[in-house]
């Protein structure tokens, strides 16, 4: 394994355990966030590191279905978070 390899795959690990401990910051606010809002915003945040924990795997196996997963889980996370914030700001989803 060449030196430029090493560090590819460095700069990756690198990448992964920041998103995975980005992952568990967020979930101890989902636990001891004082407000909804807060436990909102965290779990949109933990999609978001989900998100990038599989681009980073995708990146490493060379693999691009893992980069259609993550696309999936983007969208499903967007649209978890939009159908949050109406219900908080308007108390119902469908008029």
């Amino acid at each position: 394994m060449s030196s430029v390899e090493t560090v590819y795959y460095a700069v990756l690990t690198f990448g992964t355990v920041v998103a995975a401990l980005a992952t568990l910051a967020c979930a101890v606010r989902v636990v001891v966030g004082p407000t909804v809002p807060d436990r909102t915003v965290a779990l949109d945040a933990i999609g978001t590191c989900v998100v990038a924990i599989v681009v980073l795997h995708a990146i490493e196996v060379e693999q691009s279905f893992f980069v259609l997963v993550g696309v999936m889980l983007a969208i499903v996370g967007f649209v978890t978070t939009v159908v949050a914030a109406k219900y908080l700001t308007e108390g119902d989803i469908i008029e």
